[in-house]
């Protein structure tokens, strides 16, 4: 049958922003794991991983300038 899998309320908000509109937990749990499997670690293009670089140096800018 079903387990049951204690989430803390931060997990839970973070699992219902990735939940489509008529997915189950069950779906959305599945569909994290399936997506996760099929994550190749250095499979970026040169310009796909500039663009991340620039992403993650903005996010930093903006999180200094907000202390």
């Amino acid at each position: 049958m079903g387990s049951t899998i204690r989430v803390s309320d931060n997990t839970k908000e973070l699992l219902n922003r990735l939940k489509q509109e008529n997915e189950t937990y069950d779906e959305l749990l599945a569909r994290l794991a399936r997506e996760s499997d099929t994550m190749n670690a250095g499979v970026w293009d040169d310009e796909q991983a500039e663009a991340a670089r620039e992403v993650l140096k903005q996010s930093r800018q903006s999180f200094e300038q907000d202390r």
